[in-house]
């Protein structure tokens, strides 16, 4: 037997395409516990609605999906709910519209000869009142049937007119619908795309866009720019995903599996924005105020943030997570701006406990570093020797700890330092008040599901989230 694709449209063949894989459609495990059946039972459906073909009286153990329609090119496992090859998402063509019933039929059939039988019940009473009248059927028949047409007719009117209304108000709300988070809907309006995005004009909406739309998988259920205007409001507000449900007509399950599959897409393009520049590139355009107080050095600025995660349900991840500081469950970055004030490194997640040294010793930070390098830091990062290491050097504000006062040289070099390094905690404040899903509790489960390269769902958001921030004017004046 021929194996074939089954997504409509679609003409690959298995014994054509050698290159490609055909995968069957999952099936139901019911001898893993009851959370594998759950899951396995949703992944099912959501195959078959993706599909969109009509199976009935139809074998489904002969259904088969190219790899053709996933975004990396084969499915993933089961328990990677979050990845957009979930389910097949590519190429899927048009579904087909459910064919009228034949109890449709029937039931209009009906309320026709109810009509007739309405008519005509009406028709022998007037007859008869008019015979109990002293006249005869053949006298009064012309003028009875004239009343009856036009009766008919003024009922036929009505409904006419009741229709068009309705047509009318169903093409006004359609057109609300495509307008609505459209390109036109943001166009020539920067402040409501600053509100709604944190972007700071309709033109850097657009090319960024332009940018990414090639890679966003196709949904049957809005267009490619509405997704990306989704992910960007949730971002930006935090509304949760209900409120974005109501807004963008679809439901709740809906908009979590866009709001997981677009961010990875923007990550795997937007990760090229945070660059470390060349030692040249970074001299060229060195601030003022770093070459009066620095020379032409200063190569980073780095420090951490932290953002609240759910409670974890694991001891192990729970005392990996406490940040006495905060006093809340947090996971921790280590974040580098340039003098410029562009963000040039941001590591992954790390838990919450964990010493901003240690961070800058196993982030990879170091590696980025080159000799004669300059790092602006605050007290909490000991990392003198490590970056010296890389024949860099590091420069911290001087401990009081000890001493009953500072030199009048150490408070002036701490002055400086911290006028430059104020910097960093700026960009991300920034971050912070453009994005405020950062300013929330995070869901656990973006911390366990990793892809393949072992990024959490985390790690993308905090990176497009400083992507998008690198879009937008520096905090740092040149001058």
């Amino acid at each position: 037997m021929v194996v074939k694709c089954s997504i409509l449209g679609c003409t690959n063949r298995k014994d054509r395409e050698k290159e490609l894989e055909f995968y069957r459609l999952p099936a139901v495990i019911t001898n893993q516990g009851e959370g594998c059946e759950k899951l396995s039972n949703e992944r099912r459906r959501v195959w078959l609605a993706n599909i969109g073909q009509d199976f009935e009286n139809k074998n489904l153990q002969n259904v088969r999906v190219c790899s053709a329609h996933f975004v990396n090119g084969k499915k993933s496992y089961l328990y990677d709910s979050l990845s957009p090859d979930w389910a097949p998402t590519l190429k899927l063509g048009k579904k087909r519209h459910a064919s009228e019933t034949g109890s449709d039929r029937y039931d209009r059939m009906l309320d026709r000869k109810r009509r007739k039988s309405e008519i005509d019940e009406s028709v022998a009473v007037a007859v008869e009142e008019e015979i109990a009248n002293d006249g005869s059927p053949e006298e009064t028949g012309m003028y009875f049937q004239t009343d009856i047409d036009k009766d008919l007719m003024d009922a036929m009117q009505s409904e006419l007119q009741q229709l068009r209304t309705e047509n009318t108000d169903l093409k006004e709300r359609v057109m609300s619908l495509e307008t609505k988070f459209s390109m036109d809907y943001f166009r020539d309006n920067d402040e409501k795309v600053k509100h709604l995005t944190g972007l700071q004009t309709y033109t850097t909406l657009v090319i960024l866009y332009q940018f990414l739309e090639p890679f966003f998988p196709t949904s049957l259920i809005m267009n490619k720019f509405k997704v990306m205007t989704l992910t960007l409001v949730k971002l930006r507000l935090n509304i949760s995903n209900m409120f974005l449900a109501y807004e963008f007509e679809t439901n709740q399950s809906t908009i979590s599996r866009l709001l997981t599959s677009t961010i990875s897409v923007m990550y795997k393009r937007m990760k090229k924005l945070i660059k470390w520049p060349e030692r040249e590139t970074l001299q060229k355009t060195m601030p003022m105020e770093f070459r009066k107080n620095f020379g032409k050095k200063c190569a980073v600025i780095i420090d951490c943030f932290e953002v609240n995660v759910e409670k974890p349900t694991g001891l192990r991840a729970r005392a990996e997570t406490w940040s006495s500081y905060k006093h809340h469950h947090t996971i921790k970055f280590l974040i580098g701006i340039t003098p410029q004030g562009t963000v040039s490194y941001i590591s992954d997640a790390w838990g919450g406990r964990v010493s901003d040294k240690y961070i800058t010793e196993h982030s990879g930070f170091l590696d980025k570093l080159l000799p004669g390098d300059l790092v602006l830091a605050d007290r909490g990062f000991d990392v003198s020797d490590s970056v010296g290491s890389v024949c860099a050097q590091v420069k911290i504000p001087a401990f009081t700890k000890g001493r009953d006062q500072l030199s009048p040289l150490d408070v002036e070099a701490t002055r400086k330092l911290a006028h430059s390094r104020i910097h960093v905690e700026r960009v991300i404040g920034s971050v912070r008040q453009k994005y405020t899903i950062l300013n929330g509790s995070l869901p656990i489960n973006f911390l366990m599901n990793k892809d393949s390269n072992g990024k959490t769902v985390t790690d993308k958001l905090v990176t497009v989230c400083c992507g998008l921030v690198n879009l937008c004017d520096s905090v740092i004046d040149f001058n």
